[in-house]
Order: C-alpha cells, then sequence, then structure tokens
C-alpha cells in the first residue's frame, strides 16, 4: 500500500520531466500499472513470510526472502516493461496516442521493483517483529479461517496438478488443442480502429437543396430542431446550436472539417445531460425518419469528439472513397454507380457524394457585336457585374489611412443586395465604360444596360471543385452504424475491387479514411506482439543461460491470447487497437509468473533431479504469490473494463483484453507449465540417466 502512490508519483514526475501531460492516455497507463505494482511487494512479501513460517529469525527471513526473488522478479519487471519497446516503432497516430501510456507503465514498474528492494524490507524490518497469528479479535478468527480455506484449496490443486502431471503427454496436446480451437472466434470478434465513445453530444449536417438562400435553411434548421425535440426528451437536452452558412473568411473555410460548401450547409450541435440515454440510439432514430420528413435536404452526422475528428485526420467520416481522373464526368458517372451498390452494404450509412453537381447558376452570354458598336468591351461588361454584385474591391480595390491611428481600412462599394432581388434587377445593371481604352470601330456613346448586351439563362455546375495530386477528384463519404468497421471496409473493398476492372485509362479509386489508418495500426500492434514474445524470450533466455527453459516459461502466452480472445468474444467487445495494446501488454504480466515457478523449480531440480517432483512443488509453492499477483492485477483492471466515467470506452477493450489474457494465462501457469516443465526435464533426465548407465556399463 505504500510501494504503489510512491511509483505512481515516481512515474509522474519522470513524465513530467519527458514533457507528458495529465491526459486519458497517461491516467490508462497509471491505471494499468496498478494493477501491476502490486506484484513486485506481494511476492516480495510473501516469500518473507515464508521464510519466517519456516521458523527463520526475522532479520534471516527478510534477507533471504528478499535475495531469492531478486533476479526472478527483475526480469519479471522487465519482461514487462520490454513488450512495450515496439510502441516506439509505431507511426501516425496510434504512436501519438500510446507511446505516453507505455511511458507511465514502464516507469511506474521500474520504481516499483526498486521500492521492492529497498523500501519493502525496510518496512517488514519495523512490522512484520509486532505481528501476531495467535490473537482472539475478529481479524485474527477471519484469517485463521481463511487461512484453513486457502490450505484446503491448495491441497486440492497440488492434487489436481500430480494427476496432470502424472498424465502429461496427453494433457499437454489436449490443453493446446483447446487454445488453438479457441482461435476460431477471431473472425467472429470484428474490427474497429477505436471503440465509439458517448460523449453526450452529436452534431448533425444538415444540407438543403442547392442554392437554397440562408434565410431558408435557417427555417429549415427550425423545422429539423423540432424534430429533434420529439426524438430526443427536453430534460436530457443540455444546448442545441445552428451554425449555419460558411464563415466570413476563407481562411477559415480552408480549415473547415465539416464539408460546408455553401449557404445551404448547418451544423446543429447537441449537448445531452450526463444522465441521458444512449447517444447512439437516438443518432439510428434520427437516421431512419428524418430523411422521409425532409426528402429534400441530405443528413449525415459528424464525429462530434476530438479523439474521433483525430482520427479521421479532418474529413467529416470515417470512409473516404476518392475517385481521381481528368474528366470530371465520367468520374461522376463512376461515382454513381458505386454509390448505388455502398447502398446494399449492411452497416454502412450516411453515404453521399460531397461534391455537389446541380448548384444552380446564372449564365451570361454576352452578345460582343453589339457591345462593341456600342463601345463596350468583354471586361467592361465583367467589371461592371463584378462592382454590383460583390463589390469594388476585388476589381479596383481602395483604401482610407486613419492618419490618428494609422490603420488602412478597406473601401468597397457595391450595389445593397435589395436593390438586386429579380432577374430584372440583374439586366438593368448599368455597364461603366473602361475611358482609358477606346474600342475602334464604336458607333454609338449612349450609356447601355445588362440586358441590351448580353442573354441570360439558367443552369448548373459543380459546387466545388476538389483536387488531389493536382486531378480533378470526387469523395464518396460514409459511415458506420450497428457494425464493425473491418466488416464494412472488407465489403467495400469487394465492390471496389470489381468496379477497377473497367475503369478508364487515367481514373483511380483509392479507399482512404480511418480504414487505412487501421490496417497499418493492426500490422504494426499485431507485429509489436511477435516482437515483444521474441524480445521476451531472449531476455529470459540471457537470465537462465538456457534456451529451454524459455521455452517453458512463455508457453503460457497461446493460453493468453486464448484467453484474449475468449474474454472479448463474450463481452461482446470488438477487436481494436486499445485490446491489441492489452494483448502486447498481456505478454509480458503473463510471462512474469511463469518466471517464478519455473526459477523454483529449477532450483529444486538441481536439489533432488526429479523433474515431476520439482514440477508440483514449485506448483504448490508459489500457488499463494501467483494467485494473489494474479487477482491483484485482474481486480486493478476491472474499473477500466468497465468504461465508466465520460471517455471510459476508449480504454475499456484494454482492460478486458488483459483481464482475459490473465486468467487463462494464470491456469496455464499453474497447471500447464508444470507439465511442459516435467515432460522436458523429466525426458532430458531419463536420457542423461541411461547414457549414464551405458557409460557405467562400458567400464564394467
Amino acid at each position: 500500500a505504500v510501494s504503489i502512490p510512491l511509483s505512481i508519483l515516481t512515474s509522474i514526475i519522470l513524465l513530467g520531466l519527458m514533457g507528458e501531460t495529465i491526459n486519458t492516455m497517461t491516467l490508462g497507463g497509471l491505471a494499468l500499472a496498478v494493477g501491476i505494482l502490486v506484484d513486485d511487494a506481494t511476492v516480495t512479501i510473501e516469500n518473507i513470510e515464508r521464510f519466517l513460517d519456516e521458523g527463520h529469525p526475522l532479520r534471516e527471513a527478510i534477507l533471504e526472502g528478499a535475495a531469492q526473488i531478486s533476479v526472478p522478479a527483475l526480469v519479471s519487471t522487465l519482461c514487462i516493461c520490454i513488450v512495450f519497446l515496439p510502441m516506439f516503432f509505431l507511426a501516425g497516430v496510434p504512436r501519438f496516442l500510446f507511446v505516453p501510456l507505455a511511458e507511465a507503465v514502464v516507469f511506474a514498474m521500474l520504481a516499483s521493483y526498486v521500492l521492492s528492494r529497498t523500501l519493502v524490507p525496510t518496512l517488514a524490518m519495523y512490522l512484520l517483529r509486532h505481528k501476531d497469528h495467535g490473537g482472539t479479535g475478529i481479524f485474527s478468527r477471519f484469517q485463521r479461517g481463511f487461512e484453513r480455506l486457502f490450505e484446503a484449496v491448495r491441497a486440492a490443486y497440488a492434487s489436481l496438478l500430480e494427476r496432470l502431471v502424472g498424465a502429461r503427454r496427453l494433457f499437454i496436446p489436449c490443453f493446446l488443442g483447446l487454445c488453438l480451437i479457441v482461435f476460431l472466434l477471431v473472425p467472429f470478434l470484428g474490427q474497429d480502429f477505436f471503440p465509439d465513445t458517448d460523449s453526450g453530444q452529436f452534431i448533425l449536417h444538415v444540407r438543403g437543396a442547392p442554392g437554397l438562400r440562408i434565410e431558408e435553411q435557417a427555417r429549415l434548421c427550425d423545422l429539423v430542431e423540432d424534430q429533434i425535440r420529439k426524438v430526443i426528451p427536453a430534460n436530457e437536452i443540455v444546448s442545441i446550436l445552428d451554425n449555419i452558412g460558411l464563415p466570413y473568411s476563407t481562411m477559415n473555410t480552408q480549415h473547415l472539417t465539416n464539408g460546408t460548401l455553401a449557404a445551404n450547409d448547418a451544423d446543429i450541435m447537441v449537448n445531452l445531460k450526463e444522465d441521458h440515454k444512449p447517444t447512439a440510439d437516438y443518432v439510428r432514430t434520427m437516421r431512419s425518419t428524418l430523411p422521409r420528413l425532409f426528402p429534400d435536404a441530405t443528413f449525415y452526422f459528424l464525429p462530434a469528439d476530438i479523439t474521433t475528428q483525430i482520427l479521421n485526420f479532418g474529413v467529416p467520416a470515417p470512409i473516404d472513397i476518392q475517385i481521381e481522373g481528368n474528366d470530371v464526368d465520367v468520374s461522376k458517372a463512376r461515382a454513381d454507380h458505386i454509390l448505388s451498390q455502398l447502398r446494399h452494404v449492411s452497416g454502412l450509412t450516411d453515404l453521399r457524394i460531397q461534391q455537389p453537381f446541380d448548384n444552380p447558376t446564372l449564365q451570361l452570354k454576352v452578345d460582343r457585336t453589339k457591345a462593341l458598336q456600342g463601345g463596350y468591351t468583354q471586361r467592361d461588361v465583367a467589371t461592371s457585374i463584378l462592382n454590383t454584385l460583390s463589390g469594388s474591391f476585388q476589381v479596383t480595390p481602395m483604401f482610407f489611412l486613419n492618419m490618428k491611428n494609422h490603420v488602412s481600412y478597406n473601401m468597397v462599394a457595391q450595389t445593397p443586395q435589395y436593390k438586386m432581388g429579380s432577374l430584372q434587377d440583374l439586366q438593368n445593371i448599368p455597364i461603366n465604360k473602361n475611358t482609358s481604352t477606346t474600342v475602334p470601330g464604336a458607333t454609338s456613346t449612349t450609356p447601355e444596360i445588362l440586358g441590351d448586351l448580353a442573354t441570360m439563362h439558367r443552369g448548373t455546375e459543380m459546387g466545388v471543385v476538389s483536387h488531389y495530386n493536382l486531378r480533378r477528384v470526387i469523395d464518396i463519404y460514409g459511415s458506420v452504424q450497428d457494425r464493425d468497421l473491418g466488416s464494412v471496409s472488407r465489403d467495400i473493398t469487394k465492390i471496389l475491387d470489381r468496379s477497377e476492372k473497367d475503369l478508364p485509362k487515367g481514373t483511380f479509386i483509392t479507399l482512404k479514411g480511418q480504414v487505412i489508418t487501421m490496417r497499418s495500426a493492426y500490422i504494426g500492434l499485431i507485429g509489436g506482439l511477435f516482437f515483444s514474445i521474441v524480445l521476451v524470450y531472449l531476455l529470459i533466455v540471457v537470465n537462465f543461460q538456457s534456451w529451454v527453459d524459455p521455452f517453458i516459461i512463455i508457453t503460457a502466452l497461446p493460453a493468453a491470447l486464448a484467453g484474449i480472445v475468449v474474454f472479448l468474444f463474450l463481452t461482446h467487445t470488438t477487436l481494436s487497437v486499445p485490446a491489441l495494446m492489452g494483448a502486447i501488454m498481456c505478454m509480458g504480466v503473463a510471462t512474469a509468473n511463469s518466471i517464478l515457478v519455473i526459477s523454483f523449480a529449477k532450483s529444486r531440480l538441481e536439489e533432488h533431479s526429479d523433474a515431476v517432483r520439482a514440477a508440483i512443488e514449485a506448483g504448490s509453492t508459489r500457488f499463494r504469490p501467483v494467485v494473489m499477483t494474479a487477482l491483484a492485477m485482474i481486480i486493478g483492471m476491472v474499473p477500466m473494463a468497465l468504461g465508466a466515467g465520460d471517455g471510459g470506452e476508449q480504454n475499456a477493450p484494454l482492460g478486458r483484453a488483459v483481464i482475459g489474457g490473465l486468467i487463462c494465462a494464470t491456469v496455464a501457469t499453474l497447471i500447464f507449465v508444470p507439465s511442459v516443465f516435467a515432460l522436458i526435464h523429466g525426458s532430458r533426465s531419463s536420457r542423461a540417466a541411461r547414457e549414464r548407465k551405458l557409460t557405467e556399463a562400458q567400464h564394467a
């Protein structure tokens, strides 16, 4: 209880020196470390207790008990720390998320080991001398009752272990076969990049009909708000905020990530109270009802929390299908064909083509002959229209310098908008002649209006022109609902593979968004998982000076991986980056307890050279510390696995993976690892005995 907060404080100090902050990931790392920090101190105290129970004096028991496990505890600690080394080779978002978590755990573990070698034995010297097992209080009676129960459980375990070790040639392949069968559940887990979090807020994007005026868009938003209030009870709503149209500055426009293109776009941001019902249920209801009530509008939901926005890399959807090509009309036809197929993919929602192709326009065609007869050029007509509709700043910038504050102000001349309310008003725009140029052949000097020199007709065009690598690009955006991202992406990939076969030359289809980032992160983390196993194995090889004993120790890892799969499946948790992080961490933790068992079995084997007896003695003797540390770690992971608190869903798969892996790894450490030890060392002992007898016979 003393070493845990000191270890956490040490980790926080080192994180501060590394320039890290207190955030969700560093706190998640410290929460992970709490369960593991019990390990070093608990094993030390338990070993001291064992020596005291054997009758050793207090000082000798402390010195011998702490010294006996110093090397195994160091190797165990390093095994837990070394599995985080692959995290530092990640790239992109996973690196920035999980390197701080890894640093928090590693710093706390190293501090815990130092404290277990120094502070814990010192405290034991002062506190254990006053220990009395013969009291008559309620705690003493409870302790004696617990000890009787625990000894009965340990005796039953020892009896079971003796039978399993005796039948090791049958038990070992059956156990391994069961672990392999469990991996058949992996395709049913599903894959996500990060788990969805209920942040108590959502953003609904409303795109009205093309060309809709901003006041009409505001009226549409009011009607949509009324429907939102019908879906969500009033006592759960904190605020509803509408953001309609484009911002004033083009500098702000280029940083928009919500897909806003014109005045007919709006974001409706809804914040809910803490005790609200699941936000996903409200979103699911609105996705089905709003398009029926407002068929002329397009609705889709944007990422509301900052984590999802970062994972989308600024794109307003987790799925982005880009169609690049030189001919935008061909790309649009291909996009429509792909979109019609994507609508049949289960779990794929909020599908839309981002670039609108039906933005209304007024096309002006100037009669150049008539304009020249009046002494006007094409530039005169264009300049007059720009001055009237957009202001003079684009054509003839003017500035006013205030001599009092020495600030220059823009001076813009523009026709009031209320005087440009009809097509007739546009036709009555006067055309100003550029006096600096003369038009040869002009026959008239009478002032003209736009209607005399140009004809006007309605048309459509793209609302926005997007480029990628200099080529025109069309984006198909989509989101996922009630299905994992991995399954949806596989169906999308099949559709895109079929479409690529008949693409015209110069046209390319690319799948982007969270899918690509998720795949690259999975490759890095799964590679890191196997790399961590190799690192742990090599570390144990250096310590044991043997290739066989480290192999026996890591035989608990298949059971740990199987436990992760089973626990994720039973808790309906999809495979995700946090779950893979939990799997990597579980490799180190699962190895730690196996080291304690095998190191003790090795010492007993050196005394009496009986592998079966050494395996049974190691399991029985190390039963208490293994169970204690495993339970402490599992209990320490429970709050994280429950996903309580704001954003708790992010790290919940990590905690669940660690719990599932630890449960099965502990079982494997107690029954499977001793059986493998007895099998391998028993065979080696038998072979050595046969060789010794053969040598003796030859000498005889």
